[in-house]
């Protein structure tokens, strides 16, 4: 007969695999969630398609765009849709905009510049 008493390894790793499991579920279920309201925020016409804006930051700010976010958040009082955009300059700079949603106007931009300083920045 065979003891079905698990060391504590498997157990351990039992547990690690339904936690791992549970927490990819749920950040997918999240990732829809936040697909499903950007969207209608899109169709709605709260927000400007993400192309349009990557024209114009592709435009005035030279480089490569290396993630992209739409949050809907409070700034300056009140609640608007925001893309974040985090690029790196030709010079080597990274760059985060923050762009109004809704008309495409920037609203902040940080540079932080490479180790030997020689990023390009506006």
């Amino acid at each position: 007969m065979q003891n079905r008493i698990s060391n504590p390894l498997q157990v351990m790793l039992r547990v690690l695999f339904g936690t791992l499991l549970w927490v990819c579920l749920s950040s997918t279920s999240l990732a829809d969630e936040d697909h499903d309201r950007a969207r209608k925020a899109l169709d709605a016409g709260e927000v400007l398609p993400l192309r349009s804006i990557l024209e114009r930051v592709e435009r005035d700010y030279p480089g490569q765009v290396i993630d992209v976010e739409l949050e809907n958040k409070r700034h300056g009082g009140t609640q608007r849709w925001i893309y974040e955009i985090k690029l790196v300059r030709t010079g080597g700079a990274l760059v985060k905009l923050k762009i109004n949603a809704r008309d495409g106007t920037l609203i902040s931009e940080k540079a932080r510049q490479t180790p030997t300083g020689s990023g390009d920045h506006r």
